[in-house]
């Protein structure tokens, strides 16, 4: 019987090892191939050349929601504003899934929301398959999903486009080693809050009930178990992918410190924290003497780890508390942007619990940033809820809105 299997064991080694030599030739033939006519087609959107006969420079943005109005979306707009201060003669690109918009409508909303006004043209590359980067394609395995969703979202940006030069401002860092080994870019990156945590394996791991770990998963050992070791095996893959980075800008010392942990390239990894025009909020003129009225105020995009239902159970318990006079002198303002239908569908939600709650809430969605100012000017109380705030541009707008 020993011999048998030791027979056995023999030949699916004599099997397989072959096999595995022929599957690795094979892939490292192909990504070859993939290389050379990746090459070529460059060489064919290089045509277009300066007056000196040289080829500009191309940097591209990776930001499939760059019209939506968050944190991250300012950040995209400073970054490539002071780049083409500074860069003036290279081409920029922003691979976006806006379809339903114009690249004009597009600069036009950045500076509507945030005050921001390019001093160069920007081409934009509509992507067609941002869908797969949507987190209600994936109800399960939603990490892992999105992004291997990205990086097919990635090969359509890199086909349409080949850059010289490659930033991820929206983390997706799946994508890098993409642009990098197959499109021979140099590739960096701005993380505003990584894609997986320390924190977030804690939560798993001491069952703790979240937006992103749900009852039932916390309720049952061994599937908290299996998602442990899935987020163990994500966070690992996660590592490698992002290190591939050439260089790494991270918004805040929460983030680098997770980063650093999990990348492992402290070398290439800086802190640039995001802008935030804190001298447009202090030259707004205060009528503090004449309010009748005291309004809470949220700005924050309507995400699920911003927990807006937690600040309107909050303003809920907060109102039970006071005279019927007093309730009709305070408001609760939830200022956000939203990304997609799964953000609609989410502002759905919330104003559903507002009505089962019985309160009185005021959404603004999308609002210009003039509205915002004039909101923050008359605000009382800046809210903010997100569990590990890892300093967003909102964070900046909550410093003001308190001073106020």
């Amino acid at each position: 019987m020993a011999m048998c299997l030791c027979s056995l064991l023999r030949l699916l080694v004599s099997l397989f090892i072959p096999g595995l030599v022929v599957c690795t030739a094979v892939c490292l033939f192909l990504i070859w191939g993939i290389q050379l006519w990746l090459k070529q087609k460059k060489k064919e959107q290089s045509k277009a050349t300066t007056k000196d006969g040289k080829r500009p420079l191309v940097v591209a943005f990776f930001h499939p929601y760059c019209d939506a109005g968050g944190g991250g979306e300012r950040v995209l707009w400073c970054a490539l504003r002071a780049l083409q201060k500074r860069y003036k003669d290279a081409t920029y690109v922003v691979y976006t899934g806006d379809k339903d918009v114009t690249g004009e409508q597009i600069i036009n909303g950045a500076f509507r929301r945030f005050n921001i006004k390019l001093t160069q043209p920007v081409k934009f590359i509509f992507l067609e398959k941002r869908y797969l980067v949507e987190a209600q394609l994936y109800p399960h395995f939603t990490l892992l999903g999105q992004s291997l969703g990205s990086i097919f979202l990635g090969w359509e940006a890199l086909v349409k486009c080949i850059p010289d030069i490659y930033i991820d401002s929206m983390g997706y860092a799946f994508t890098l080693p993409l642009f990098k080994y197959l499109g021979n870019c140099r590739v960096g990156c701005y993380i505003h809050y990584p894609t997986i945590s320390a924190d977030m394996l804690s939560v798993v791991r001491n069952q703790d009930v979240r937006f992103n770990n749900s009852a039932f998963i916390t309720n049952h050992p061994i599937l908290s178990k299996v998602k442990l070791a899935y987020y163990y095996m994500f966070a690992y893959i996660y590592g490698w992918v992002g290190s591939c980075s050439d260089i790494i800008m991270v918004n805040s010392t929460w983030t680098l410190n997770h980063i650093l942990c999990l990348w492992k390239a402290g070398d290439r990894t800086s802190i640039v924290y995001p802008p935030c025009d804190v001298q447009t909020f202090l030259d707004i003129e205060l009528n503090e003497e004449s309010r009748t009225e005291h309004s809470i105020v949220s700005v924050g995009q309507f995400r699920p780890e911003k927990d807006h239902a937690l600040q309107i159970r909050a303003f809920s318990t907060f109102l039970n508390e006071k005279s019927a006079k007093q309730k009709a002198q305070i408001k609760l303002i939830l200022i956000g942007g939203c990304r997609n239908k799964e953000d609609e569908q989410r502002v759905s939600q919330l104003k559903n619990l507002c009505k089962e709650l019985g309160v009185s809430v005021e959404f603004k969605i999308n609002i210009p940033f003039e509205e915002l100012k004039r909101y923050l000017a008359d605000a009382t109380i800046g809210l903010h809820t997100m569990w590990n705030e890892h300093f967003g541009i909102e964070s900046g707008l909550y410093e003001q809105s308190n001073q106020f």
